[in-house]
């Protein structure tokens, strides 16, 4: 048995004292599923286990995780592993595929809880439950590095300085809510280089949706105090700021001007769209996030509402995956502390039903969040007819659901039987190739499996080897290196399962004809890979406007469906999504080669060099005709490297 640090997973929030005590424990096996193995590479590592709080990974013979969990006593909760008999059948099959366990100590069970929600989040584990949805959730920013701060919409990490307003459910409410803000607080949404170029206001001023501070209309005291009451408004008062704003309304009636006043009217108007469009009916609760789960058929889903100053800004259903066999309680709880790995909890969480750990998991957000965190399931009143409602909205997506994805899976068998596959492809890759006239040449890989696309494993190939035009030399290049970098990685050619989407696809679709099939067909050849099914889809007459698209197969064949089948949809759609996404890394492409400079080919000319040398000299032209005497001049150019400048431009002085 071998005992070396682990590697450094993702700290929790204000987590970093995890960085002392990190060890990995690792008994390696046989690739082959085989009970009795798991369990001796599980004793083997409980012999060393402390008795502590901690994480546990359980990997399989590639080093993937097959599961991620953690305890508040390592050895105890482990070693329950090595009792086979009184594990379901579905822990059974994880021991059997289990061949090295890495452990990670922390202070406390809550720690522990947070660190395990980040590594699941992180390797997906197969035996997990999974939240799928793991778009990032947006949230109004107000900044605070500005002497204006512009208010705007926010994704991912919160490093910017200033007041964060959410979670929000959708894109859909922030711009809504931004765009009533605007007319209610007249605050800028522009960037601070638009606004430090402007000479007359925009026509967002015109409109009244700002107050237009970057050509003076408004000075600094004065837009202070509209940001100071749209803080008030996004932090719960909003009827203390609409009291407000009457009051100062009938004050500029008095003063007979009207001007004033009608402008006051029209905030008022916004301010009660603002709260007619989110109201909810939740007396006596100001800020809380409330869950509730629906089970049917085998399937679960979970219904979220966002509650912020006593408006409801949005709701969302979420569907766990990996919760065969798990009791809903488990799932709620699992599915709660993936949920808030990167959200920050509100100060109330209302569920529908008892969980097992709902003391540790309000010691868990209380201290991600550094304040106390309450986890109530209401019995009566308001909060418990809103929990109510939440019911109703889970059971009713959850219905929803299951009903598209009957018609998908019934859509997917027709296409199997189309295409004459052997069963319903669970990976489908589908290629593309974009370019202009042979340059900035790139190629692009779409995968979707049963739940809809997999944009995390979508792959672009700048093309390297492929020249001029050759359409059909650079799709070679591109199956070579995608099927040859999948033999080095997995040999085996594991198929997807309904628990992963694995390296291998159960069908390639070509966007293209003939010459593309003929392509393709070749490369997999010299490669060696023949079982890998392939379809050409080429457009028909009018560039498929009129669903006349022909399916090519490799033996020459070819097939057309009718212009009103739902599996012509379907597959159009996948086509679609692979020349969107291949457009794109194109543009991309080329955007960045009209950007670049010839700067940029000096070796040691980083983006500060390159930028001072430009303000210095105004072109790369006159860099390149510069003087040695010159070069040295320019502010942060050494001696050294204005000679690396000046050799580099006239390499025979």
């Amino acid at each position: 048995m071998s005992r070396t640090p682990a590697g450094t997973p993702p700290n929790p929030k204000g987590a970093e004292r995890f960085n002392e005590e990190r060890q990995t424990y690792a008994v390696r096996g046989s690739d082959q599923p085989d009970l009795q193995k798991g369990v001796e590479v599980i004793r083997e590592t409980v012999r060393t286990l402390p008795t502590r709080p901690g994480v546990y990974r359980m990997n399989d013979a590639r080093g993937d995780v097959l599961y991620v969990g953690k305890a508040r006593v390592l050895r105890n909760r482990v070693s329950n592993y090595t009792q086979v008999e009184r594990l379901p059948a579905r822990l059974q099959r994880m021991v059997s595929q289990t061949r090295s366990m890495t452990i990670v100590t922390t202070n406390s069970e809550a720690e522990a809880l947070l660190l395990e929600a980040q590594l699941i989040k992180r390797y997906r584990p197969a035996y997990n439950v999974l939240l799928r949805d793991d778009k990032s959730f947006p949230f109004i920013l107000l900044r605070s590095d500005h002497a204006f701060p512009r208010i705007q919409k926010h994704r991912g990490a919160r490093r910017a300085k200033g007041n964060y307003y959410g979670p929000f459910a959708g894109a859909g409410a922030v711009n809504t809510t931004i765009n009533a803000l605007q007319k209610l607080f007249l605050l800028r949404s522009c960037t601070d280089s638009f606004f430090s170029r402007r000479d007359r206001p925009c026509l967002l001023y015109q409109i009244k949706r700002c107050s237009a501070p970057c050509v003076g209309r408004i000075d600094e005291q004065g837009y202070g105090e509209l940001v100071r009451q749209a803080k008030d408004f996004l932090g719960g008062r909003s009827s203390a700021v609409q009291r407000e704003i009457e009051v100062q309304m009938a004050e500029a009636a008095e003063a007979l001007d009207f001007e004033r006043a009608a402008m006051l009217r029209d905030r008022l108007r916004a301010a009660t769209f603002i709260q007619g469009s989110q109201a909810i009916n939740a007396e006596g609760l100001d800020t809380a996030d409330i869950f509730a789960l629906a089970a049917k058929g085998g399937h679960i889903g979970v219904q979220a509402f966002f509650i912020r100053g006593g408006q409801n800004w949005g709701h969302r259903a979420f569907f766990p995956s990996h919760t065969e066999g798990l009791g809903e309680e488990e799932v709620m709880q699992s599915f709660l502390a993936q949920f808030y790995e990167e959200v920050p909890p509100a100060r109330l969480i209302l569920v529908d039903r008892e969980l097992p750990e709902a003391v540790l998991l309000e010691e868990a957000f209380g201290e991600a969040a550094g304040r106390k965190v309450e986890i109530s399931v209401p019995q009566r009143g308001s909060r418990r007819r809103l929990v109510e409602q939440a019911s109703r909205n889970a059971l009713e997506a959850l219905e929803r659901r299951m009903a598209e994805r009957g018609s998908q899976a019934k859509v997917m068998e027709e296409m199997a039987d189309f295409l004459e596959l052997p069963e319903v492809p669970r990976r489908i890759e589908v290629y593309d190739n974009s370019h202009i006239q042979g340059t900035k040449a790139v190629g692009a890989m779409i995968v979707a499996g049963p739940e809809g696309f997999v944009k995390n494993q979508y792959r672009k190939f700048n093309i390297r080897e492929a020249q001029s035009n050759d359409d059909f030399a650079m799709m070679r290049e591109v199956m070579t290196r995608r099927f040859g970098r999948a033999q080095e990685e997995d040999p085996e050619r594991e198929r997807a399962t309904a628990d992963s989407v694995t390296t291998w696809p159960d069908l390639v679709l070509i966007d293209g004809g003939k010459g593309q099939m003929s392509a393709v067909k070749e490369a997999l050849e010299e490669l060696g890979v023949e079982d890998v099914p392939l379809i050409a889809v080429a457009k028909g007459p009018h560039h498929g406007r009129e669903g006349r698209e022909v399916f090519h197969f490799p033996d020459g064949r070819e097939k057309t469906l009718p212009t009103n089948s739902p599996v012509l949809f379907h597959l159009q759609r996948l086509r679609d999504e692979v020349h969107r996404y291949a457009i794109g890394a194109h543009r991309a492409k080329r955007s960045r080669a009209i950007q670049a400079s010839p700067l940029d080919e000096i070796p040691g000319i980083g983006p500060s060099r390159k930028r001072a040398l430009l303000l210095h000299f105004g072109t790369a032209g006159k860099v390149r005709a510069a003087a040695l005497d010159d070069l040295q001049r320019a502010p942060g150019i050494s001696a050294a490297v204005a000679r690396r400048i000046y050799d580099f431009y006239h390499p025979a002085g």
